[in-house]
């Protein structure tokens, strides 16, 4: 008999994952605090690569492990191919590599539900920022370097410091340093 592992999820670092799974006696749980919106999540790809023939996957509902009908059903496909057992809670729903048409078919709706309401999500996210746009109360995200941190940035990097040092001590990205040292208007700052 192999492991007994779970997968919880949920989308922001505020919310409990405690309801997820709580019930069953795991070997092993994966957990992240992240939109499911992609595959690219850390515990997700730990838990996939930890996963044997043999095991199964617990997952508390068909959302809390993806929010998007192909990788929703890329993550089942492959794990089924792994002789992995994925056990879907709320759903009662059990895929091991014999799927009914019937359960196939309700699998592929509760995640197309799933994409839509993630959409709908996206959607109304959209509206809410434009509406509190044009009353002048949504100002954005507060920037990542302030004027004064570019300016010193910018000489360091011309002096010869290498913009991973200086990304690691503003505690920012490469990425963030180059994108903010192109917007300057200061002709200097095109390094």
């Amino acid at each position: 008999m192999g492991a007994r592992v779970g997968y919880v999820r949920v989308s922001s670092l505020l919310q409990n994952t405690e309801r997820q799974l709580a019930d069953i006696d795991l070997d092993r749980v994966f957990e992240d605090r992240i939109s499911g919106k992609d595959k690219n999540r850390p515990a997700l790809s730990d838990c996939l690569s930890y996963l044997r023939e043999g095991d199964t996957l617990y997952v508390h509902s068909i959302d809390r492990l993806a929010r998007n009908l192909r990788d929703l059903q890329n993550i089942v496909d492959e794990l089924s191919e792994k002789g992995v057992a994925v056990h879907f809670m709320k759903e009662n729903l059990i895929f091991n590599g014999q799927v009914s048409p019937l359960q196939q078919l309700m699998f592929q709706m509760l995640g197309a539900f799933g994409e839509f309401e993630r959409n709908l999500i996206r959607e109304r996210q959209a509206e809410g920022i434009a509406i509190a746009k044009q009353k002048g109360k949504y100002k954005g995200r507060k920037r990542a370097l302030s004027n004064d941190q570019l300016t010193e940035i910018i000489e360091r990097k011309s002096n010869g410091e290498k913009v991973t040092h200086l990304a690691r001590e503003f505690g920012v990205s490469r990425v963030t340093i180059y994108k903010n040292i192109g917007d300057q208007k200061n002709p200097t700052a095109q390094i």
